[in-house]
């Protein structure tokens, strides 16, 4: 991409400071962390802010650099980021956006960016394990609907999400039907009867994800995006969404983060340790990269719609680079940060989250693999 800015893009980000400036001193105090409820509602409202102001649909109505300046400037500011519903805004929405009929992004996309409606993913399962297609749930064709039974683990803030982004199995698999090409991707409404929610508590002692069952639920076939039995390309999308761009703010989240850490070194002495000046330096190389990598993939994704499989690429550098951005805090913050596990806002809770991000989103073995076989043309392993 083109990395210089136009005067029209300058324009932007300078009207974009001014709001920030104006909107963020009168915003509520954030809730706790755990409080997902009232999260939710912080989210949301936050999100109904950014529709009203214009801004709640730059991934898909400006330019990627607009985009990016967005992401910076909000950043900077401090402002909310998309929260609770990360998935419909990052996941599903655009998703939607690029497999839906007209009808069906004319009924999702507009709750969505008002901040109304709430999305969870109902992907993983708790015998599938990194075998994504490998999934059970079953969803029988009965008329106008589909009637879904199984059960789904790790659905991000389950708990208060209005819908669902749902894999299913529409074809049973046989030697003459891989496990690719039998599952369908339907939106579920979380109220429909027969759907329970059983929230998990993490290592860090948060519950935004849960486990959910499934009991002859009744979807309809009009909630199905894409052709029935093509759920698996559909979801390929999404999860290009998910590695590719949806990581975004958390990028510009940990370079201000390793802005904070470098002054703290500098403030408490530990900037005198030549080990703990080279892992900086070395961070602050690992996270420009990175940057330079989510221009690329959100500049794909503006021009063609969807990342490329440059998403696997980020998603496993970010991974590992945000583990090693935690584990250094720990170094340079000593024995406070080990002992803030009841602050909501501590370290030591950032440092617990990132042991999450080389699983979450695909394990980093998953993205070793794309990454050998679709960007490099390896063989696939036996």
């Amino acid at each position: 991409m083109d990395l210089t800015y136009t005067p029209e893009e300058e324009e932007f980000r300078v009207r974009l400071r001014g709001w920030l400036a104006r909107v963020l001193p009168a915003l509520p105090p954030r809730p706790d962390p755990r409080d997902w409820p009232g999260r939710r509602a912080y989210d949301t409202g936050w999100q109904r802010m950014l529709y009203d102001a214009g801004y709640a649909d730059l991934q898909h109505e400006a330019t990627p650099t607009q985009h990016l300046i967005f992401l910076e400037e909000t950043e900077r500011a401090g402002a909310p980021y998309v929260g609770a519903n990360f998935v419909g805004l990052l996941h599903a929405g655009p998703t939607i956006a690029a497999e839906g009929t007209a009808e069906q992004r004319e009924r999702w996309l507009p709750p969505i960016l008002r901040g109304d409606e709430v999305w969870c993913q109902g992907f993983s399962e708790p015998d599938a394990g990194s075998d994504l297609a490998a999934l059970r749930t079953r969803a029988v064709r009965d008329g106008d609907s589909y009637v879904v039974t199984g059960s789904k683990i790790w659905t991000s803030h389950a708990e208060v999400a209005d819908w669902c982004e749902l894999l299913v199995r529409t074809t049973p698999v046989t030697p003459q039907t891989p496990k690719h090409k039998g599952i369908s991707w339907l939106a579920m409404p979380m109220d429909a009867p027969g759907v329970t929610v059983r929230p998990l508590r993490t290592l860090a002692g948060s519950t935004e994800f849960a486990e959910v069952f499934l009991d002859e639920v009744r979807v309809p076939v009009g909630n199905r995006i894409g052709a029935e039995n093509d759920g698996w390309r559909v979801t390929m999308v999404t999860l290009s969404f998910e590695r590719g761009t949806a990581f975004v703010g958390e990028v510009v989240a940990c370079r201000r983060t390793l802005g904070l850490l470098a002054r703290e070194a500098v403030a408490n002495g530990s900037w005198d340790d030549p080990a703990i000046r080279r892992r900086l330096g070395r961070l602050n190389a690992e996270f420009g990269v990175l940057w330079r990598l989510t221009q690329r993939n959100v500049s794909e994704a503006g021009a063609h719609g969807v990342p490329g499989v440059g998403g696997s690429v980020f998603k496993l550098r970010y991974s590992h680079a945000r583990q090693q951005l935690y584990d250094t805090a720990a170094d340079v913050l000593g024995p406070a940060a080990a002992l803030d596990l009841d602050d909501p806002h501590g370290w030591n809770l950032d440092r617990l989250s990132s042991l999450s991000y080389t699983i979450a989103a695909g394990t980093s073995q998953i993205q070793q693999n794309i990454v050998a076989e679709r960007i490099l043309g390896l063989p696939k392993g036996r």
